[in-house]
């Protein structure tokens, strides 16, 4: 019996350590790709991510973030086929996570930042198809957790560059945007390596509406 007691405990505090090595390893990059300023730094993390990946294969956060971080360094790019380029890779690794948690809402809401980004590429030939993905998706994710400010946000930044675009009016993605922020204020989650971020750009697009 001692035996058997003495093997479960260690047996225990193994999977605790190894969980603990995790979730650190996760939370020092998640910090980096949120405060990285350079694509250089966004690329680090985003390798840093891919490993962790490719080590917990039953994990969807690390393949998340890695997608993420791709979608941020294309924000930074100008050329249309290189910000292609990232954004196939944002896809790709974000597949990955799927595989593991297909119904999780925030990885359908970064499927359809994707698509937004997309858009941005050529928005006169590409408005039409990618929008509509990009709605669909963010909608989709808010079927799934109606809590969800990221899911939020990037719907009313949709709405609100379509708006633009065809020179309507912006007043139903500024509706949108101040459920955001509101959803963000209220925001929990007790998983420590959720998404955090999108609530200053929420607030971006609210300022539009002043």
């Amino acid at each position: 019996m001692k035996t058997t007691m003495l093997i479960l405990f260690t047996f225990c505090s193994v999977a605790l350590f190894a969980n603990d090595k995790y979730e650190q390893a996760m939370q020092t990059n998640i910090q980096a790709i949120y405060k990285a300023q350079t694509v250089e730094d966004m690329q680090q993390a985003v390798n840093a991510f891919e490993r962790i990946g490719a080590a917990e294969k039953n994990k969807w956060e690390p393949f998340y973030y890695a997608s993420f971080g791709y979608i941020m360094m294309s924000t930074r790019e100008e050329d249309g086929s290189k910000k292609d380029i990232m954004l196939d890779k944002a896809t790709d690794v974000l597949k990955q996570a799927k595989t593991i948690n297909a119904n999780e809402s925030e990885i359908v809401a970064l499927d359809g930042f994707i698509y937004m980004m997309r858009v941005t590429v050529d928005p006169a030939t590409r408005g039409q198809q990618y929008s509509g993905l990009a709605m669909q998706e963010f909608n989709k994710a808010l079927a799934i957790n109606p809590e969800n400010p990221r899911a939020m946000y990037l719907l009313a930044q949709m709405e609100f560059g379509t708006a633009q675009f065809f020179k309507a009016s912006t007043a139903d993605a500024c509706a949108t945007a101040a459920k955001a922020i509101e959803k963000f204020d209220n925001y929990k989650n007790e998983n420590a390596l959720a998404p955090r971020w999108g609530k200053e750009s929420a607030q971006r697009v609210a300022s539009q509406c002043n």
